[in-house]
């Protein structure tokens, strides 16, 4: 590195935030989603990615129906319904025959309390490319061509050493909190000595690439079976608002990098479309098909998120949504302990929370990659909860079983011409009455925000704390002020033993 180049990338730091309150290392979907949400908290946060640009391929995919809850409340809905589309029905073929219609996934029609359905398919380079911009909108960015290579923990912070990835003096950046969001190969996650546990899923390695065939329908996701004797499929699934499909194949080819030539011959041996046919190969890329889980997700100061923290089988579409789960987690209570006075203990409930959804979501992924489980409602993710999160609190009896209870997603809806994912988008907590009345004193918390409906099924009557991550923490009878005195004490514990002075509605 160039002098003149290594002073630009040490001011490029040293802007970022050279004394942070958190260092999130990796510029993927988990990384781009934290700092968003930490950007609109007002915390500094400096994103350093060892790569000198965004992620190119689009391997993952599918945006599950919770992802794009998250998306609408972080600003970026709009643009990912735009450049995006539903996915495609499924096409088989057989000796370069159609052979029917195949549904990948279960039709849903969009309800009142779950307005967005899917997989929404959308390539990973495109979501990165949103997310970047929004972080720029919100004042953040990303320092590319950074590596970390040593972490030390302190009381109070940890120091992170970093350097240029084309050669340089390494730079010292102090932080209060460290996210891995770095992959699942993290640096980070070698740092700390945290441990990964798993499994080969399957023993033949798969091969992801984009690919450009003018001559292949833009209609279905074709999908090219096994031959007789269970060896190599494929499946070319055609990119919205681009002229690409992405090819998956398995086995992918043995050793090295992967050439186009490859790629082609690959596409020529599994389906019926001549090598000639395919264009242009723009991304190419092979991976072992392995399951694996942290066994930690928390090393004193830093924490794992996305692919550092889990592994997964592509076959369920939940690595990448999994990933943006985790950094919505963690960003509000980062910001809730760093801006608002909230105990340090909350931090803790990140793991708590977030390890048995994934080691979950972990093997679903697994049993529909063997073809034990079918995709459906469980991979949509709007069933996913924090029942058993010491956070959670219930103070209402005699529930039905099916009862929305807290722990649970908060549904959308209108009411009495109010949106309640209007209502909730932004960085707060939000208190809802549903046919009953608010408490006279409201809980102590930040930013709070407040709403009367009238009846709604959805829910069912009673008072709704709903966290800023959109799940009900605490749920009770409304006019019932023991059960408001249980609210405050519960807002005590998670904003500190001081509170915070709620604003209006």
């Amino acid at each position: 590195m160039k002098r003149n180049e290594q002073q630009q990338w040490n001011e490029q730091l040293q802007g970022g935030g050279a004394q942070s309150d958190v260092l999130i290392v990796g510029a993927g979907p988990t990384g781009l989603v934290l700092a968003c949400d930490l950007a609109r908290r007002g915390v500094r946060a400096l994103v350093v990615e060892r790569s000198p640009e965004l992620f190119p391929g689009s391997r993952g995919k599918g945006i599950q129906p919770r992802t794009l809850e998250v998306f609408d409340d972080l600003g970026v809905l709009g643009e990912v319904l735009r450049w995006g589309g539903p996915a495609p029905v499924g096409m088989t073929w057989t000796d370069g025959n159609r052979a029917g219609e195949y549904r990948i996934f279960d039709d849903v029609e969009p309800t009142e309390d779950a307005p967005y359905t899917g997989p929404w398919v959308l390539p990973q380079w495109r979501t990165q490319r949103i997310l970047f911009d929004r972080l720029r909108e919100l004042g953040g960015d990303v320092v590319f061509g950074a590596e970390l290579t040593d972490l030390t923990q302190h009381a109070e912070s940890v120091t992170a050493t970093l350097v240029p990835a084309g050669g340089g003096s390494p730079v010292t950046v102090r932080a209060g909190y460290v996210v891995a969001a770095d992959g699942g190969r993290s640096t980070v996650r070698r740092l700390t000595g945290i441990k990964m546990t798993g499994e080969r899923v399957d023993p033949a390695p798969l091969l992801v690439a984009d690919v450009v065939i003018p001559a292949l329908d833009r209609d279905n996701w074709h999908i090219f079976p096994p031959a007789a004797d269970g060896m190599g499929f494929a499946t070319l699934c055609p990119l919205p608002h681009t002229r690409e499909f992405q090819l998956v194949a398995r086995p992918a080819a043995a050793g090295g990098e992967i050439t186009g030539d490859e790629v082609r011959a690959l596409i020529a041996s599994f389906t019926h479309i001549p090598a000639e046919d395919v264009t242009e190969v723009l991304w190419a890329s092979d991976f072992s098909v392995n399951a694996a889980l942290a066994d930690r997700f928390r090393d004193g100061r830093v924490f794992l998120a996305g692919d550092a923290a889990h592994i997964h089988s592509p076959a369920g579409g939940q690595g990448l949504n999994t990933s943006v789960q985790d950094a919505y987690n963690l960003g509000w209570k980062l910001a809730a302990v760093l801006r608002d006075g909230a105990p340090e203990a909350l931090l803790d409930t990140y793991e708590e929370e977030r390890l048995p959804n994934a080691a979950a979501v972990l093997g679903l992924s697994t049993r529909i990659h063997r073809g034990q489980e079918r995709r459906g409602a469980n991979t949509r993710q709007l069933g996913l909860g924090q029942r058993d999160s010491s956070l959670t609190r219930e103070t209402r009896t005699g529930l039905a079983e099916d009862a929305l209870a807290a722990g649970d997603r908060a549904p959308d809806g209108n009411r009495d011409g109010l949106r309640l994912f209007d209502l909730f988008r932004g960085p707060h907590f939000t208190l809802l009455a549903v046919d009953t009345t608010l408490p006279d004193r409201l809980p102590p918390l930040p930013g709070l925000r407040t709403a009367r409906t009238g009846p709604y099924e959805a829910y069912g009557r009673g008072l709704y704390l709903v966290r800023p991550d959109g799940y009900i923490a605490w749920a009770g009878p409304g006019g019932d002020e023991v059960a408001a005195e249980e609210l405050r004490a519960w807002a005590s514990r998670a904003a500190g033993p001081n509170g915070v002075r709620p604003a209006g509605p």
